[in-house]
């Protein structure tokens, strides 16, 4: 059969033979993954160079290997071989290697010119997985510095050509419209009252009973799988009816027998995660049943964390989907979700690299000796705040150094191919001789759990996990710690521990079952950002170093007074604890000494209004224990005082009568000349220490500020030649004929207030000043009941024409005061009449 790659491959070697990048462009089962490297093996460019073309799964990988040396007629390891985690098949003669992105990174660290190799290819970018483009950035870089000769080929089906053109320095784009046959979609949404495993059975048993071909089933991850299968195995699907799984951790056997096509007389219902969407062939599928979920890591800075979380597809992915039921006929795909809801699919999933934990990319751009990642060019470049997160993280595991240089301990952790939080913990395990315990953890980590609670939550104790994983006899009992047991799940698990035992070359496996006693130290070295310590009479409930809060139920770990947390849901204050251990506060001072810390804290208690003195320890934000300080330093006492006053603000102070007078009278000598200090409330905060500072010596409690002179406080913001002049400018008081010295009120510091009885300025003939003469006061004249009967700058004014008005009404109210005709000549008092009268 002729492949529809083809009629493009004389204008793709074209292009690679002008320059040195491509984009291919080609819909799903164009054969480019076949056909490309084929024919690209015997360009004059290339020869005798190798060819590398990185796969996005170990999966994809493995398939292409076997497509490709099936086409020569060869084994593989012959003229095409592939490197995945574990497993490698290259001969002498092999100039084609299919591996996967993590195994790229390897290469170009170990060679960074990639001297065996003329051409990258990148199949499935669209994929956008974070090793993926760390590939490509590292690759680029190669080809920059190093390798100019170096082709780099990005291979596609839904990829913005144009974007990553561009990103290669405008390299031609190559598009192969394909050839695929019409696909019929139905929708099928699942109602509110259906289980989806269930409604996926339905649609499964509807297809095979009406429709022709094998059935490719999506789902989101091999627990549905298994779900679906179980809800098929309960009803007669009638005879010849295969149900096989295809996810990434089967065997390579069980992968095989998904992807072979279907005996004589039977037909195939695969039943496969989103591995199935792209690379791989898998013959005589007629039928899509498209569940409509994925299931995607999701990273949290705030947390710390990756969790697997399930997502709705995206279009690109979902128009996937159904193209593998027109790949070699006419089709059929049933959509589970409604064509409404069809419309509201996002175009492409969202990048890894800006969603995922970025620890392996920082570890592994330190191996190149990169410290820098705006240094490389990139598609989408690494968040700052994760990239910033995962570098602090490298530093508290030893990975790397101050400078953010990678550390002989970072490059072993490099060369482990697993998350550095892992291969820490299994570098340290094997150091204190506990190297199977170390590897049976990482095993129950890297996988799901096998355990699971009759209400769905297993109990959280990894301690459980971890003995079922070392037995050295296989129990048949489906049953463990009163938890239900996926057999299937623990055997791979248990292999897993296996392999990662060997991979340090520890020898053989124990004989005898190691103990699991160990778990929460071994975790606090992967983990050393979760170590928790119980709160103070709250059983279950942990502060965790990081400063996250978690809690739990579990009988075994509520009355722990440490523990370290593996894993847990961060999307609460306080998270729920999925997978922990307890740990001795022995251990942990021990094997943490380094990131334990004394230091004498002084802080202030806002709930006491108390500063608090102590010689602390801390491991992270956890506190080991915390002796009372006897006799803190005096000018740290006043720094945390000052804190205080800013936290809570400096209303809080005991401004008195006298303060705020002072306060008034210096804003308006500030709106005359701002020479004179500014008191507003922000510059006040602003100079705390130069005015209040003094103030403090000896006040540790929020009761002790109504000692404070705050009058004092603020007249320390004045030379001396302004204190001089403070009284003369903006004095406190005026003295009125009546002999009464009288308060200004300076609150309004553009119109300074005189409130004084009318009796007592007879006699006054000009309005007083202030401000050395520039401003009239506001003359408040008030009646016997001190209440307001006029307000005037110009007094001599409410003489000649007011005055004989006010005394009128006033007279017949307050007929014992004195109310002379003749306010100019008369006599002022303080009583109600003058004594001469």
């Amino acid at each position: 059969m002729s492949l529809p790659i083809e009629p493009v491959l004389p204008e793709l070697q074209a292009a690679l033979s002008d320059r040195n990048s491509a984009v291919l462009q080609a819909p799903p089962g164009a054969g480019k993954t076949t056909r490309v490297p084929l024919v690209l093996l015997h360009e004059p460019w290339l020869v005798p160079r190798k060819i590398v073309m990185l796969e996005p799964r170990r999966l994809a990988a493995r398939a292409a290997a076997h497509r490709m040396s099936a086409v020569l007629g060869e084994s593989v390891g012959a003229t095409v071989g592939y490197r995945i985690r574990r497993e490698t098949r290259v001969g002498p003669r092999t100039r084609i290697e299919v591996v996967t992105e993590g195994v790229l990174t390897r290469m170009i660290n170990s060679d960074p010119a990639l001297e065996e190799y003329g051409l990258v290819i990148f199949d499935e970018f669209h994929e956008r997985n974070l090793v993926a483009d760390l590939g490509l950035a590292l690759a680029l870089e190669t080809q920059q510095v190093l390798r100019p000769d170096l082709r780099i080929l990005i291979m596609s089906a839904t990829l913005d050509g144009a974007a990553i053109a561009r990103l290669l320095g405008d390299a031609p784009i190559v598009s192969s419209a394909g050839r695929s046959f019409p696909v019929e979609t139905f929708h099928r949404p699942i109602s509110a009252e259906q289980r989806f495993e269930t409604a996926v059975a339905g649609v499964v048993r509807e297809a095979i009973e009406h429709d022709s071909g094998d059935l490719l089933v999506f789902l989101p991850g091999a627990a549905e799988i298994h779900r679906t299968m179980n809800q098929l195995g309960q009803v007669a699907l009638g005879t010849g009816i295969d149900l096989v799984p295809l996810y990434g951790s089967l065997t390579g056997s069980a992968q095989d027998r998904a992807l072979a096509a279907s005996a004589a007389g039977h037909r195939k219902v695969v039943l496969a995660t989103a591995i199935a969407e792209t690379s791989l062939t898998i013959e005589g599928i007629g039928v899509v049943i498209d569940g409509g979920w994925s299931r995607v890591p999701r990273y949290s800075p705030a947390s710390g964390m990756t969790r697997l979380v399930t997502v709705r597809v995206s279009r690109a992915s979902a128009d996937q989907r159904r193209g593998r039921a027109g790949r070699t006929g006419p089709g059929i795909c049933y959509r589970l979700w409604s064509a409404a809801d069809d419309t509201t699919l996002i175009p492409r999933a969202t990048p890894e690299i800006l969603e995922s934990d970025l620890a392996p990319l920082v570890l592994d751009l330190a191996a190149a000796g990169i410290d820098n990642p705006t240094s490389l060019r990139w598609l989408d470049p690494p968040p700052a705040a994760a990239y910033s997160e995962a570098r602090s993280l490298l530093g508290a595991l030893g990975a790397l150094d101050t400078a953010g240089r990678i550390t002989a301990h970072g490059r072993r952790l490099s060369g482990l191919g697993i998350h550095p939080r892992l291969g820490h913990l299994m570098l340290r395990a094997a150091e204190l001789g506990e190297g199977a315990l170390g590897a049976g953890l990482i095993a129950v980590l890297e996988e799901r759990d096998f355990l699971r609670g009759d209400r769905g939550s297993a109990d959280p104790d990894i301690r459980l996990r971890v003995e079922l994983v070392l037995a050295t006899a296989e129990s048949r009992s489906e049953m463990a710690h009163g938890q239900l047991i996926d057999r299937d799940l623990l055997r791979r698990v248990r292999q897993e521990a296996r392999h990662r035992f060997s991979d340090l070359s520890l020898g053989p496996w124990p004989k005898g079952q190691a103990s699991a006693e160990s778990s929460g130290l071994l975790l606090s070295f992967a983990y050393p950002d979760r170590i928790g310590r119980r709160r103070a009479h709250q059983p279950g409930r942990f502060l965790l170093s990081g400063g996250q809060g978690a809690s739990t139920t579990a009988p075994s770990l509520v009355l722990a007074d440490w523990l370290v947390v593996a894993d847990l849901d961060g999307d609460r204050r306080e998270s729920r604890i999925w997978r922990a251990a307890p740990v001795s506060l022995a251990d942990l001072e021990r094997h943490h000494a380094n990131a334990i810390i004394e230091r004498d804290e002084i802080e202030w208690d806002p709930a006491d209004g108390v500063i608090r003195a102590g010689r602390v320890r801390r491991l992270g934000e956890v506190i080991l224990d915390d002796k009372a300080l006897h006799q803190p330093d005096p000018a740290r006492l006043v720094e945390v005082m000052l804190s205080a006053i800013r936290l809570e603000g400096i209303d809080r102070l005991p401004w008195d009568e006298a303060a705020v007078a002072l306060r008034h009278r210096l804003a308006f000598l500030h709106r005359l000349d701002t020479a004179w200090p500014n008191l507003s409330d922000a510059v006040l905060l602003e100079r705390l220490p130069e005015w209040l500072g003094p103030q403090l010596v000896g006040i540790r409690r929020r009761e002790q500020w109504s000692r404070i002179d705050l009058s004092q406080a603020l007249l320390g913001l004045l030379g001396w030649e302004q204190r001089a002049a403070l009284e003369q400018l903006a004095p406190s008081h005026l003295l009125v004929p009546s002999g009464s010295r009288i308060a200004l009120d300076y609150s309004d510091p553009a119109a300074p207030v005189l409130a004084v009885r009318l009796q007592e300025v007879f006699g006054l003939t000009q309005t007083p000043t202030v401000g050395a003469g520039r401003v009239q006061v506001v003359l408040h004249l008030l009646s016997p009941a001190r209440r307001p009967v006029q307000v005037t700058r110009d007094l001599a004014s409410f003489w000649r024409t007011t005055y004989l008005e006010v005394k009128k009404d006033l007279k017949g109210r307050y007929p014992r005061h004195y109310w002379p005709e003749d306010p100019l000549i008369a006599e002022p008092t303080r009583r109600l009449r003058p004594r001469s009268g």
